[in-house]
C-alpha cells in the first residue's frame, strides 16, 4: 500500500477555497411542520419531530391525512406508495360504482354522515382499513349514524347491523384476496347476533396495520328474505341490507412501530455537491407517566434522500391519438380525464414516470449520523424519514436533521471503466471472470462551465474489493505521470500532480487491478479537491474518450458457469496447536464469496469424521469478496476441543441452498 499521508495532510491544512455550508431542518433551519409535503402519525412537539403516542380513546382514524378510497387494492393506483397514505377499500356497489358509497362518510369526523343500506349480497358486504403503518393496536369499533330515518321509517341511531365478524392483520400483507373479503391473519371478533349501535371490540395490544369488517348473515336477515320472497322479491337484492354504520374506529395505545415524514422538494437555488447526512436525536421513554431519556431503547431513525436538477422527480404523460404516450406538464396534466377502462386517447391520463435523467432515485436508508451521501450533485433534494420503534413506550425524537453541502467542482465529470487489454468490447460493455484478478483502465473527464469552479486535484474509485494501483496517465496526448500520494484499499485515492481546471483540462486515465466477485458490480467514483475544504463531487457514467467504448461504470461477472457461493476455501495449517506457544495457536481460513444479494450471516462449522456438528461460532455479516476469519480451537462455551482430527465447514445463511466445502484439521497439544 503507498502511503496516503500527503494528502491527509493537505486536507487537513489546506486554505479553505470552497466553503461547506448546510441545509436544516429544526433546530436553526426551517421548521419541521413547515417542510413536510407527508406525514403519518408525526407529533410535531417543540420544535422537533416524534412518533404521536396514541391514547387508548382516540379514533386513529381520525389522526390519518390523506386517505385513498379504492375499490380495489390491486388496482394500483397512480402515484400510490405503500406505507405513506392510509386506505380504505370496499367493492363499492360493483364496477361503476357509488363515490359515496366509497368509505368516505365512514372515516370522516361526522357522525350524522354514512354509507346508505344498499340491496346488496350480504357476501359482497365487507370494508377493510389500511393504516399505512402498525400502530399498537387494541380496539376496534362501528356505530351506527346519530340522525336520521331509513325508508321505512325506522330511526338510523337504532338500525343496527345484525351479524358481523372482524380480522386483522400485522406489516405484512396477508396472504389473502385483497380484493375479496377473506379474514386477515387473525379474527378478533365473530358476532351472530347484535344489538348494540355502539360496538367496540378491545384486543391484546399488538402491532396492526389492517382491519376488515365484514357483513355476515343472522336470524333477523333470514325475516327480512322470507318477508321479501311473500312479497314476490328475489333474494336479499330485493331490500337494503339491514344495519347502518355512521363511521369506523381504530384505537391504540403508545407508538407506532414507525411513523413517516417526508418532505417538499426543497430548492437550494443552484447546483451543489453533497456531503454528510446528519441529525441529532434522543431515545426516550414513558415511565410511569413520565418521559425519560433512554440510550438502550430499541429505536431508530432510517433516513433517504434523492437529489435532482428539477422542481419534480415525476413526469405525466397523456396519450395520443395514436395511443402512445408523450410528455405534459403536471398542470395539464392534472386538468385531463382520470378514468378507467376506456381505449387510449387524447385527453386521458397515462402513466406518471420516473425522472431519472434529471433525479438519483432514494438513496439506501442511512441509520448512523454523519454518513456521506454519495449521490449525484443536484439543485433540488427531499429526504424521507420513517422514525421507528419496537417498543410500545419508547421512541426518537428528532430535533434537527441537516446535510452538508458546497459548490461544484466542476460542471460535470464523467468516466468509463474497461478491461485493460479490451478497452472496446464488441458486446459493448465490460465482461470479467469472476474472482480473477483483472486489469481495469478508468477514463475520466470533466466539463467546466465558465470560470466559477474551482477543479480538483484527487479522484477516489470504489472498486468494493482490495484494489491495486498500476498507473496513472494525463494529458493529450495522454502520457504517463507520478501521482503525489495514492492510497489502496476497497477504494483506491489518488492525489493528481496538477489541478484540472476550466483552463487546464487534462484528460485523466487511471490503471488499476483488482477482482469481481459479483455478476454486476459498479465502479463508482468522486472528484476532490484536497488542497481546499470542499466536498466530494460524484462522478457519472458517461463518454469519456473515443479510445474507451463502454460509456459505462459497470462491470459484469462472465456467466459462462454459476460459481459455488463460497471458493478458495484454505487454511493456514493443517495441523491447530493451541497450546499457548505462539506457533500455531490460532487457524487462518480464508475464503472467497461470491455472488451474494448483500452482507449475510457466516458461521464456522466444525464436524467429526462422523459427521456430527460439534461446534457452530457465528462470525458476523460478510459480503461478497475475498474474506479471512480465525478460530482457536475452542467451542461455543470456550472450552478447547480435544485432541484429534476434524473437519471445518464454513456455512452463509441465504435463501439459496450451497453445496458444504470441508477440510480436514487436526488439533494436537
Amino acid at each position: 500500500m503507498r502511503s496516503a499521508w500527503p494528502l491527509i495532510i493537505a486536507l487537513a491544512v489546506a486554505p479553505s477555497h470552497a466553503q461547506v455550508a448546510k441545509w436544516q431542518l429544526g433546530g436553526s433551519g426551517a421548521a419541521w411542520d413547515q417542510r413536510d409535503s407527508l406525514q403519518v402519525l408525526v407529533d410535531f412537539a417543540d420544535g422537533a419531530i416524534q412518533p404521536l403516542y396514541l391514547q387508548p380513546d382516540q379514533n386513529v382514524i381520525h389522526l390519518l391525512e390523506n386517505w385513498e378510497f379504492w375499490r380495489d387494492p390491486s388496482l394500483h393506483n397512480l402515484g400510490y406508495v405503500d406505507g405513506q397514505k392510509p386506505r380504505f377499500w370496499n367493492r363499492w356497489n360493483g364496477a361503476g360504482g357509488d363515490p359515496t358509497q366509497s368509505g368516505v362518510f365512514l372515516v370522516d369526523r361526522d357522525s350524522t354522515t354514512y354509507n346508505a343500506p344498499k340491496s346488496q349480497s350480504i357476501t359482497s358486504t365487507f370494508f377493510s382499513i389500511d393504516t399505512a403503518v402498525p400502530i399498537p393496536g387494541v380496539g376496534f369499533g362501528f356505530f351506527t349514524p346519530s340522525q336520521g330515518f331509513r325508508s321505512d321509517g325506522t330511526p338510523l341511531p337504532f338500525d343496527t347491523t345484525p351479524a358481523f365478524d372482524v380480522s386483522i392483520g400485522s406489516d405484512l400483507e396477508p396472504a389473502v384476496n385483497w380484493g375479496g373479503r377473506d379474514l386477515f391473519e387473525q379474527v378478533i371478533a365473530n358476532v351472530g347476533a347484535n344489538f348494540d349501535p355502539v360496538v367496540r371490540i378491545d384486543f391484546p395490544r399488538q402491532y396492526v396495520r389492517f382491519f376488515r369488517w365484514r357483513r355476515q348473515t343472522s336470524l333477523a336477515d333470514e325475516e327480512a328474505l322470507n318477508i321479501c320472497r311473500d312479497c314476490g322479491g328475489q333474494g336479499n337484492q330485493a331490500i337494503a341490507l339491514k344495519g347502518s354504520i355512521g363511521g369506523f374506529e381504530v384505537f391504540g395505545q403508545g407508538i407506532p412501530q414507525r411513523v413517516v415524514y417526508l418532505s417538499q422538494v426543497v430548492d437550494l437555488g443552484q447546483v451543489v455537491n453533497f456531503g454528510r447526512l446528519h441529525w441529532a436525536g434522543t431515545p426516550l421513554r414513558l415511565v410511569d407517566g413520565a418521559v425519560v431519556e433512554d440510550p438502550d431503547a430499541p429505536v431508530w431513525l432510517k433516513a433517504k434522500v434523492r437529489v435532482g436538477r428539477d422542481d419534480s422527480p415525476a413526469t405525466y404523460h397523456e396519450y395520443t391519438n395514436i395511443g402512445r404516450e408523450k410528455e405534459v406538464s403536471r398542470e395539464h396534466y392534472e386538468k385531463l380525464t382520470a378514468q378507467l377502462n376506456r381505449d387510449p386517447r387524447p385527453g386521458i391520463r397515462a402513466s406518471i414516470g420516473y425522472d431519472s435523467a434529471n433525479w438519483s432515485f432514494w438513496s439506501v436508508p442511512f441509520t448512523e449520523s454523519g454518513q456521506l451521501i454519495r449521490l449525484r450533485s443536484g439543485s433540488h433534494l427531499q429526504v424521507n424519514l420513517s422514525i421507528e420503534s419496537r417498543d410500545f413506550d419508547a421512541w426518537m425524537r428528532i430535533d434537527s436533521l441537516w446535510i452538508e453541502t458546497a459548490p461544484l467542482l466542476a460542471a460535470g465529470v464523467f468516466a468509463e471503466v474497461a478491461r485493460r487489454d479490451d478497452p472496446q468490447p464488441k458486446r459493448g460493455f465490460t465482461e470479467v471472470a469472476l474472482g480473477q484478478e483483472t486489469e481495469f483502465i478508468y477514463q475520466v473527464r470533466a466539463e467546466f462551465d465558465g470560470n466559477t469552479a474551482p477543479g480538483f486535484n484527487a479522484l477516489r474509485i470504489h472498486t468494493g474489493n482490495r484494489t491495486a494501483f498500476r498507473g496513472l496517465e494525463m494529458g493529450t496526448p495522454l502520457a504517463p505521470v507520478n501521482p503525489v500520494a495514492v492510497e489502496e484499499d476497497d477504494s483506491l485515492v489518488i492525489q493528481l500532480p496538477q489541478r484540472v481546471t476550466s483552463t487546464n483540462n487534462a484528460p485523466i486515465r487511471v490503471t488499476f487491478a483488482t477482482s469481481v466477485f459479483e455478476f454486476a458490480s459498479t465502479f463508482t467514483g468522486e472528484i476532490l479537491a484536497a488542497d481546499s475544504e470542499s466536498l466530494p463531487q460524484p462522478i457519472l457514467a458517461g463518454d469519456a474518450d473515443e479510445a474507451v467504448s463502454t460509456n459505462s461504470l459497470r462491470v459484469l461477472g462472465a456467466n459462462d458457469k454459476t460459481p459455488d457461493f463460497i471458493q478458495s476455501l484454505a487454511l493456514s495449517t493443517p495441523v491447530l496447536t493451541p497450546n499457548g506457544d505462539g506457533f500455531h495457536d490460532q487457524l487462518q481460513i480464508g475464503y472467497s464469496l461470491f455472488r451474494l444479494p448483500g452482507a449475510v450471516p457466516v458461521a464456522l462449522e466444525v464436524y467429526t469424521l462422523d459427521g456430527r456438528r460439534i461446534v457452530r461460532l457465528d462470525k458476523g455479516l460478510q459480503d461478497s469478496g475475498a474474506q479471512a476469519i480465525t478460530w482457536d480451537g475452542r467451542d461455543e462455551t470456550g472450552q478447547l476441543l480435544p485432541p484429534g482430527l476434524y473437519l471445518l465447514s464454513i456455512a452463509l445463511q441465504t435463501q439459496f441452498v450451497q453445496a458444504k466445502q470441508l477440510l480436514a484439521v487436526g488439533i494436537a497439544y
